[in-house]
C-alpha cells in the first residue's frame, strides 16, 4: 500500500469485517459509529469538495478532525459527550487502518492522540415514585395501546431496562412462577436476570394472554407486529408526561426520558436500602462507579448523613449503651 491508500475499501471492511466478525459490537453501536463516519465525510466533502468515493487516509487528517468536532458542537449544538462518542468511532476505526496499513501508521498515531473532552458531571435526574405512579395513573388501559403501554412503562421501572431491551424484548425472555423475573440481553452483549414485582408480573401475564402466548413473540409490538422503535417509546412517554402534569405539578420542570425512568428505577432501589453493588448488577452496569453516581444525586441520604454529624459548638457525648447485653459489656 502507498501513503494515498483509499479510505473507501478500508472503511468498508471496518463495517463489515472489523466491527461484526472481530469485535462484536452490537448493532446500535454498529449504528452510531455508521452515524459519525456519514458526519465526518459530509463534513469533509463540504470543506474541500471531495467526493466521499475519492478519500484517502490522508484526506482525514487532524487538523479536519478537530474541525469537524468544533462543528458538532458549534454548528451542530451537541453535547461534549456526543461529541466524544463521535471521536471514539473514529480512533476505533485508525485503531484499525495501523493494524491494516502500515503506510498510514503516523497519521493514525497523530489521531489516536486527540484527547476526548473533559465533560461536566451532572447530577442524574431521575423520577420519583410517585411522579411514576402518576405517569402509569393517566394511560388509558380501555384500549390496546394503552393496556400495551402501561404494561411497557411499569416493565421498564421494575426492571431499569434500557429502551433497546425494552423494544426487543421477547417472550421466552420472561419466565413467570413463585419467582418471575425477566431476562435482559444489555449492552457489550452482557445478559442478566431481574426479579418481577407480583403487580409487574400480573400485568405482564395478562397482557401476554391478550396478544397471544409464542415464544420468540415480542412482548411490546406495534400495532402492525413489528417491534417499536426507539422514537415511538420516546414518543408514547412524552404524551403520559404531559397527562400526568396536572396531577404531578413536580413532572413539569423535568424531561422525562425512558432513560430517565432507569435512573428512577436505580434511586428508588438506593432509597430502599439496597447495596450498590447488587444496583449495579440489577441495571447491567460494567463498573461500580457508574453506579455510584446516583449517591451523588440522593439528596435525602445526603441530609440523613448530615444529620449524624454534630455541629463543631455541640458538646461532647460519650456513647451510652442502650442494649443490655451492650451495657453489661460496658460495665465491665
Amino acid at each position: 500500500m502507498t501513503s494515498t491508500t483509499s479510505l473507501g475499501p478500508l472503511l468498508q471492511i471496518f463495517f463489515t469485517d472489523y466491527l461484526v466478525a472481530q469485535r462484536r459490537l452490537s448493532q446500535q453501536t454498529i449504528a452510531s459509529y455508521r452515524d459519525a463516519f456519514r458526519l465526518l465525510l459530509q463534513f469533509i466533502h463540504r470543506k474541500t469538495g471531495i467526493e466521499p468515493a475519492r478519500l484517502s487516509i490522508p484526506d482525514v487528517s487532524v487538523d479536519r478532525i478537530l474541525l469537524f468536532l468544533d462543528s458538532l458542537e458549534n454548528d451542530r449544538k451537541n453535547s461534549v459527550a456526543s461529541r466524544n462518542l463521535r471521536l471514539t468511532a473514529i480512533h476505533s476505526f485508525f485503531r484499525m487502518v495501523a493494524l491494516r496499513d502500515p503506510t498510514s501508521v503516523g497519521i493514525a498515531t497523530r489521531v489516536l492522540a486527540i484527547p476526548l473532552k473533559r465533560t461536566d458531571t451532572r447530577v442524574r435526574p431521575y423520577v420519583t415514585r410517585e411522579e411514576m405512579d402518576a405517569i402509569l395513573a393517566v394511560l388509558d388501559r380501555t384500549t390496546w395501546c394503552g393496556r400495551r403501554d402501561h404494561t411497557l412503562l411499569l416493565a421498564m421501572y421494575n426492571t431499569g431496562a434500557r429502551v433497546s431491551e425494552m423494544s426487543s424484548l421477547k417472550q421466552d425472555q420472561i419466565s413467570f412462577g413463585v419467582k418471575s423475573y425477566v431476562h435482559l440481553r444489555g449492552k457489550g452483549r452482557k445478559e442478566r436476570t431481574v426479579p418481577l414485582w407480583s403487580r409487574t408480573a400480573r400485568t405482564i401475564k395478562e397482557w401476554m394472554r391478550e396478544t397471544g402466548r409464542s415464544d420468540n413473540a415480542l412482548v411490546f409490538p406495534n400495532v402492525r407486529g413489528e417491534s417499536l422503535s426507539r422514537f415511538a417509546i420516546h414518543l408514547l412517554l412524552h404524551k403520559a408526561v404531559q397527562r400526568a402534569t396536572c396531577g404531578c405539578p413536580s413532572l413539569k420542570r423535568k424531561r422525562v426520558s425512558p432513560h430517565v425512568i432507569r435512573h428512577g428505577t436505580a434511586m428508588a432501589l438506593l432509597q430502599s436500602g439496597v447495596d450498590i453493588a447488587v444496583i449495579a448488577l440489577w441495571l447491567g452496569h460494567e463498573s461500580i462507579e457508574t453506579t455510584n453516581a446516583y449517591v451523588h444525586a440522593n439528596l435525602a441520604m445526603k441530609e440523613k448523613a448530615l444529620e449524624k454529624v454534630m455541629p463543631m459548638d455541640t458538646p461532647f457525648r460519650r456513647f451510652h449503651a442502650s442494649d443490655s447485653v451492650l451495657a453489661f459489656l460496658e460495665s465491665i
